[in-house]
């Protein structure tokens, strides 16, 4: 084994080197913490900022303050402007500023095609002619004594199919005699006046009887033929003031199913004959 080689007498000795080594602990001693800290002072102060501001202010003032804050958005809705999206700016319960709006509770009348039917101009056209028919008929009315009895009997009201006449009974009048399709003197005298009223208007007919619930003997009739029939004799009455049978649509008797007075199917003011006007 050879020897390692000997140090001269005379060699100065090595310099000895320490190395150390500084590890900065950064969640203690770091800044990161105290931007974090500081975001959520700001955010805590904003927070009690509004909230002190929510109770220090009336309705009106904070209506203000936001419209101060929102300037452009204040002026696109007064100037009836939007946005590109899918509502033009609007939310889905704004009230209809201009006529092309999707807002559902609009106050305006959609933009209706040219080939289209109903609207704002043919409801008022409607209302119009259901006053007509109502000051023409109240004048055949007052016209005789006992057709102005018998005016209240007459209700005539405008619906989603057209305009109704309804020829109620009650406990002193009775269109038809009882349990028959026989008109009385009264009812042939009302119905005449109204067959004259009607007339001169354009429009298809429809008559539907109606009967109270009260119970026949058995085998002897029921309140369905009894309502069909009386809707019958009524069509007929109309045809001799000059009604075309062309304009009648259908005749219907539904007996005692739809009650005018729903609490009391008996009371004799279900008993109705009901003129329905289309078109």
């Amino acid at each position: 084994m050879a020897k390692a080689p000997s140090k001269g007498k005379n060699e100065p000795p090595r310099p000895i080197i320490v190395k150390k080594i500084t590890v900065v602990a950064a969640g203690h001693h770091g800044g990161a913490w105290k931007v974090a800290y500081a975001d959520f002072v700001t955010a805590m102060m904003a927070f009690f900022l509004l909230m002190w501001l929510l109770g220090a202010t009336t309705e009106k003032q904070r209506k203000g303050i936001a419209d101060y804050f929102t300037p452009t958005l204040v002026k696109m809705k007064q100037g009836s402007a939007g946005g590109y999206g899918l509502l033009g700016g609007s939310s889905l319960t704004d009230a209809d500023d201009y006529p092309h709006a999707g807002g559902q509770t609009g106050t305006k009348t959609l933009t209706i095609p040219r080939d289209a039917t109903g609207g704002a101009k043919e409801g008022g056209s409607k209302v119009k002619r259901v006053n007509t028919m109502k000051e023409r008929l109240a004048k055949k009315l007052e016209a005789s004594e006992k057709l102005r009895k018998l005016a209240r009997q007459v209700r005539m009201v405008e619906t989603s199919e057209g305009i109704r006449i309804d020829l109620v009974d009650d406990a002193n009048f009775s269109m038809f005699l009882l349990g028959t399709t026989v008109l009385t003197p009264d009812a042939a005298e009302l119905l005449r006046a109204i067959g004259q009223t009607v007339a001169p208007e354009a429009g298809q007919f429809t008559v539907r009887g109606h009967t109270d619930s009260l119970p026949w003997k058995t085998g002897v009739a029921n309140n369905w033929s009894l309502s069909a029939g009386r809707a019958e004799a009524t069509r007929q009455s109309l045809m001799r003031q000059g009604i075309a049978e062309t304009r009648f649509r259908r005749i219907e008797g539904v007996a005692d199913r739809e009650p005018l007075i729903k609490e009391n199917p008996s009371d004799p003011r279900n008993r109705r004959m009901s003129i329905l006007l289309t078109g």
